[in-house]
C-alpha cells in the first residue's frame, strides 16, 4: 500500500501532536487534562495513529505508558515536523512584518554577557520588534537544548564541541586568553610582569569543567608551575567583575569578555603573554533544519559584530 492510501490519508497532525503530549505526560489521563479534551479522545488518537502504522506505539502498563520502538521513531519524527511547522509559521509572520520575530539563543555565561549581549543591543535597534530567549548553562546542556529544538542555535566555543553529523558549526572569531586585575591592583601599574610573580596573589578561579577553568590549569601547567591555590571558584560573571573591580583579586578570562559592556574599562590586561592556543567561537545549528528569517538576522549581525572584535584588538 502506497504512502499516500495507507499513511497521507489516515495520519493526523492532530493525532501526532496527541502522541507526543502523552509521551510527555506519562499517562493518557495527564495528556487529556492538559490537552483539555477527554481521555477516549487520545485513547482514539493513539489508535488511529497505530492502525495508520500497523504497528504499537505505546507500551501500557500500570504505572503509565511509555513509547516502543517504533513509538520513539515516530517522535522524533514528529518533533521535527512540528518545530518545522513553528518555523515556516514564523516565517509568514517575518513576510507579513519584517521587523518581528523571535530568537532563541543557548550561550555559555562569558559570551551571553558580553558578545551575545552586542549582537541582541545592536540587532534590537535595527528592529526593535523582534524578542530574544536567551539561556546559559554548560555546552552539553545546551547541545541538549538544540537537539531537542527548544533553542534555534548555540553561541558557544569549539573548545571541547561535540562531533557528529546532527550538528553545523560556523566559526565567528577566536578568542584568546589573559590575565586580568582591577585597574586599583599594585600589578595593574606594572609594564612588565611574569605569571611566576602572580602564584601567591588571591586568585578568582572558574569550575574546572569550564572552558575557562581548563586554559588556566593548562597555562600553569605549561609554564611548569603548580596551579595557585583558588581564593574564589565562581562560574559567576558578575561575581568575578566585582571582586576584580575591589583591586585585591585577579583571574584568567577570554578577551572578548572585556570588550563588552565598556564597562569592563575599571579592569587591566595585565601584560603577560599566555602559553594557550586561541579558542574559536562560533554558531551551531542543527544540519538540515530551516531557520526564520529572524534567526539568520541574528547570524548575520553575529558576524558584523565579530569584524568589530577584529579591529579592536586589545
Amino acid at each position: 500500500m502506497s504512502f499516500s492510501t495507507r499513511i497521507g490519508r489516515r495520519l493526523k497532525l492532530q493525532d501526532l501532536h496527541v502522541l507526543i503530549a502523552v509521551v510527555q505526560a506519562g499517562s493518557m489521563g495527564k495528556a487529556a487534562r492538559q490537552l483539555n479534551t477527554s481521555q477516549p479522545n487520545v485513547s482514539k488518537s493513539i489508535a488511529d495513529l497505530e492502525r495508520a502504522l500497523g504497528v504499537s506505539l505505546l507500551d501500557r502498563h500500570h504505572e503509565g505508558v511509555e513509547p516502543t520502538e517504533y513509538g520513539r521513531a515516530l517522535l522524533d519524527g514528529g518533533v521535527a515536523v512540528f518545530d518545522e511547522l513553528r518555523q515556516t509559521v514564523k516565517k509568514i509572520e517575518f513576510l507579513a512584518d519584517p521587523a518581528a520575530g523571535e530568537v532563541r539563543i543557548g550561550s555559555i555565561t562569558p559570551l551571553a554577557a558580553s558578545f551575545v549581549s552586542a549582537v541582541v543591543d545592536r540587532l534590537s535597534r535595527r528592529y526593535p520588534r523582534i524578542t530574544f530567549d536567551l539561556i546559559t548553562g554548560h555546552t552539553g546542556a545546551l547541545h541538549r537544548e538544540l537537539e531537542a529544538r527548544n533553542v534555534d542555535l548555540l553561541v558557544v566555543r569549539k573548545f571541547g564541541l561535540p562531533t557528529d553529523q546532527k550538528r553545523d558549526f560556523e566559526f565567528i572569531f577566536d578568542d584568546s586568553f589573559v590575565v586580568v586585575a582591577g585597574m586599583q591592583n599594585p600589578w595593574a601599574r606594572k609594564r612588565s610582569v611574569r605569571l611566576t610573580e602572580l602564584v601567591n596573589e588571591p586568585w578568582v578561579m572558574l569550575p574546572s569543567e569550564t572552558a575557562a577553568g581548563s586554559v588556566a590549569r593548562e597555562v600553569f601547567r605549561i609554564s611548569k608551575l603548580d596551579l595557585p591555590r583558588a581564593t574564589v571558584v565562581t562560574g559567576s560573571s558578575e561575581v568575578r567583575f566585582s571582586l576584580l573591580a575591589t583591586g585585591r583579586f585577579m583571574t584568567i578570562l577570554s578577551d572578548s569578555a572585556l570588550k563588552f559592556p565598556d564597562r569592563r574599562r575599571e579592569l587591566k590586561i595585565l601584560p603577560i603573554t599566555l602559553p594557550a592556543p586561541s579558542i574559536p567561537n562560533g554558531v551551531v545549528t542543527l544540519k538540515g533544519r530551516t531557520l526564520s528569517p529572524a534567526v539568520q538576522l541574528f547570524i548575520e549581525y553575529a558576524r558584523e559584530v565579530a569584524k568589530s572584535l577584529a579591529k579592536h584588538p586589545r
